[in-house]
Formats: structure tokens, sequence, C-alpha cells
């Protein structure tokens, strides 16, 4: 509205432009000064006139269209021509606007692409209120980032491997039998994995047997895969009926275990750029010069580890998506976690480290 009426007087007169009035018509200091205020002062040598008398003749000539420009009513006062608003009508133009689908949305993201990391429940659990606080805050987001015109890649990381699957494979084993595991679901998975802690804690001996079955999933045994694969569908299957519920859905469910088998490839990266350190047998990145413990990256068994799966994770999601942006939506717990895995990517020399972000939420 206020490009009209500059445009209006800039029209009415004749030898200044639309970006001349722009840069002179103001906010008056008191509403009963009106809602702009054109100074007239600077056109008396152009138009060679008394301020005064220019402020009239504008006044005239506007008030033919005034009610074109959304004015109520224009008054000149000691070379000023002050501009009220007819606010009724100013008011209801934005409520209009404002339901227009696309109002106040800038296409700042078209071209770009953002991976977002949410949800993310562990296999043969429950799906607990701190999944549904990231499923519900990241698919926010998600909203918002695809409204702004990013290509946005949803990703459900599930928790899908390590040690808890050797446990379980252990308990089912000793206190649970297939007819009940198809007849009870995650409920039965729980349980027995609870009954696995418990026992444990009285028998040490389970928690090796437990390492001995992931190790085997690790070298691909095909009982131990088996039975893993499973446990997953069945968890799948409640999950999606949660996120059926929600209304939610991703473009990805490539969980841990999607990236076991890249893990070497990073592991002789790091061995190439000098970074892996042995440490009690396992290898790690230190980071001690930026006050942090060291990144895990496999165990003194070989094995692969939460933050080798999500280094070899991101560099994944580069190459295959080429993202502008990486967001993890996790608890605020996981932060540490994360400051290891994003430092442990600029050590490693690429200059896109500070495109991944983590989300927390307390």
């Amino acid at each position: 509205m206020k490009e009209k009426i500059c445009k209006c007087i800039a029209n009415t007169l004749g030898n200044l432009s639309e970006y001349e009035v722009m840069k002179l018509i103001e906010i008056p200091p008191e509403d009963k000064m009106g809602d702009f205020a054109l100074p007239c002062f600077s056109f008396s040598k152009v138009l060679r006139k008394n301020p005064t008398i220019i402020a009239k003749e504008l006044k005239g000539a506007m008030q033919e269209v005034q009610g074109e420009l959304g004015i109520e009513k224009l008054e000149a006062v000691n070379g000023y021509l002050n501009i009220f608003m007819n606010r009724t009508k100013y008011i209801q133009y934005w409520i209009d606007k404002m339901k227009e689908p696309e109002f106040g949305i800038v296409k700042n993201g078209s071209g770009k692409t953002i991976c977002m990391d949410y949800s993310s429940p562990n296999i043969a659990k429950n799906f607990h209120v701190g999944h549904l606080r990231t499923t519900v805050i990241g698919n926010s987001l998600y909203r918002i980032y695809e409204k702004l015109g990013y290509k946005v890649v949803r990703i459900n990381y599930l928790g899908d491997w390590g040690t808890q699957f050797g446990k379980l494979i252990v308990a089912y084993k000793k206190w649970s039998d297939e007819a009940t595991v198809k007849e009870k679901g995650i409920e039965e998975l729980l349980r027995i994995y609870v009954k696995f802690n418990t026992e444990s804690e009285k028998n040490p001996e389970l928690v090796d047997e437990a390492r001995q079955w992931f190790v085997k999933m690790e070298q691909n045994n095909e009982e131990a895969i088996e039975i893993w694969k499973w446990f997953k569908e069945i968890s799948l299957l409640e999950f999606t009926r949660v996120y059926e519920l929600l209304g939610v859905s991703f473009d990805s469910y490539d969980g841990e275990s999607f990236y076991r088998d890249k893990v070497p490839s990073l592991v002789e990266e790091l061995k190439n750029k000098g970074l892996l350190k042995e440490s009690q047998g396992a290898n790690i990145i230190d980071l001690s010069d930026y006050d942090m413990p060291p990144c895990l990256i496999t165990k003194s068994d070989g094995g692969s580890i939460y933050h080798s799966r999500d280094i070899a994770a991101i560099l994944y999601r580069k190459e295959n998506y080429g993202f502008d942006k990486c967001l993890y939506v996790t608890g605020v717990e996981q932060s540490l976690h994360f400051k290891q895995v994003f430092k442990a990517i600029d050590v490693m020399g690429y200059d896109w480290a500070d495109t991944l972000i983590h989300v927390p939420m307390a």
C-alpha cells in the first residue's frame, strides 16, 4: 500500500520518481499526525512552489483516489501531507493475504537438499515418548523446510544393530519360542530382553554368550541373521502402525545395520590420513585437542560401533544425496556424541562439516 501511495504521489507531482518519494515518506511520531507523512520541503526547488501549497495540491489531487489506496483521510499541515489509512480495510487486506497458501513463504531453499534424521526407534523395543517427541518435531521441521522450497530427505535411522541383539538372541533361545513371539510381538521381545538383563547380573557368562552371538551377526552367520531379520520385521509392523496414526512417512528406513559394511572403508581412510590410533586394543580418533573424549571407531574385537556407523552414514548421505545441510533431531543427552562425530568429519578434512546440525531436545 505504501508503494501504491508513493507511485500516486510521484505521478501527481510529475517531476519526481516513485523511488525519490519512497525515500522521503516517513512514519510520524504521533498517531494524531497520521500513519504516513510526506514532508514537501524538498520539492519546493524542483516545483518552484511553497511546500504548504504543494501539500495542499497533493491532498486535493489524491482525494479523488484515496479510497482505492486504502486512505481514510488526508491532511495538509505546515508543508506536510499527513496520510491516515483506513485501518479496517488495511486489516482486512492482511487477513485475506494470510489466507493465501503461499503467504509469507520465501523459497530460499530452491535447488537445495536437506537430510533430516529423526524418530529412529530401536528394534525390539517399544516406541516410547522420546521417539514420539523426535518424530513430531522432526516432521514439523520437514514441513517447514519443504515449504521453503528445499528437497527434504526424511531418514528414519533405525537402531537395528549392536550387542543388544546378541542379548536378545540368547534370551529368545533360553526363555521364549517362535509361537509366543508371533503371538505377542514386541511385548514378548521386551519381556525376554528385561529378563536377560536381570539374569545376567547373577550369571555374567550370559553376557559373553551374547557377545558371541553378536560376533556371529557381524560375520553374517545365517542363523543369527535370520533371527535378527525376524525381530526387525516384527518391530517395523508396530512402528508403521504408529506412523500411520501420526500421518508421518519416511524416504529411508536405512538403520545402523545398513552402514556396517561401510565401516571398513572408513577405517582405511582414517589410517591413510593418520587419524586412527590404538587404545586398549580398540581403534579411536583422538579428540583431546578439542576437549572431547576419544571417538571410538572399532572395538577390541574389530566390530563397528555407534560412532563409526554414524560417520559412515554421514559420508554415504553426502555422496548419495549431496545435502546442503544434514539435521539430527534427538534428545539432548546425545549432544556429546554428535559433537564427537561432527568433529571427526571436520578433522578428516571435509570442509562441509559445519553443515551437520544437531537439534537437541531437552
